[in-house]
């Protein structure tokens, strides 16, 4: 992929605006619309070729799902970058869910962005620290029966080091491993998963929806 063609869907023209101009400086970018609605959003991505959708969270209120699922049932491909400022993980979970393959709080300094839309365009998940812990608490306490069920208790205890946004090493050390059981742990549970890299696995323990093991 020569160059990320973004579409941004941000409902403040003034924080669009800005976002656009920041993202142009990067030479590997190429933003193809710039929309304030959902309903721009959708008619720009039946149009336009993009890579990521940044979707302001806002700007589509509690219907981020209904975007994202719309959107993937009127072909898009690519992928779903949310920008969110909510601080609750009930409402962070809503585009994970949905499919969006990250979360970045808009409090976070610009110069994250790039690197994100990078990621999540590459396939990557995208969670900071801070998204991390609030998904990680909100995980424990729903304590998901599917999750729980497949998962060993050593596996829950490495995936809760995952979560965390612990090191291998640190994980191991947590746990009362070694670094090589610690890794060992973690490719089975990418096996159950269905998932070759950390960021999807930690995508779809938060989204609650591990397949059977052997699926």
């Amino acid at each position: 992929m020569d160059r990320i063609r973004l579409l941004l869907l941000v409902d403040y023209a003034l924080v669009r605006e800005s976002l656009s101009r920041q993202l142009r400086l990067e030479a590997d970018f190429e933003i193809v619309a710039e929309c304030g609605t959902a309903v721009e959003g959708l008619e720009a991505l039946g149009r336009l070729s993009a890579h990521v959708v940044l979707l302001d969270v806002d700007a589509v209120g509690d219907r981020a799902a209904h975007f994202i699922s719309t959107a993937r049932s009127e072909g898009y491909r690519g992928t779903f970058l949310a920008l969110a400022s909510q601080k609750d993980a009930a409402s962070l979970l809503v585009p994970l869910r949905a499919g969006a393959s990250g979360i970045f709080r808009k409090h976070t300094s610009l110069d994250s962005l790039p690197r994100a839309i990078r990621q999540v365009a590459a396939g990557e998940a995208w969670l900071d620290l801070e998204v991390l812990q609030l998904l990680a608490g909100s995980t424990v306490e729903r304590e998901n029966r599917s999750l729980h069920g497949l998962l060993t208790k050593r596996e829950q205890e490495v995936l809760q080091g995952v979560l965390d946004g612990l090191t291998n090493k640190a994980i191991a050390t947590a746990v009362g491993i070694s670094e090589g059981a610690a890794k060992a742990v973690l490719r089975e549970m990418f096996r159950k998963a269905g998932v070759r890299r950390r960021g999807q696995l930690v995508r779809v323990a938060l989204a609650g929806s591990l397949p059977a093991a052997g699926s």
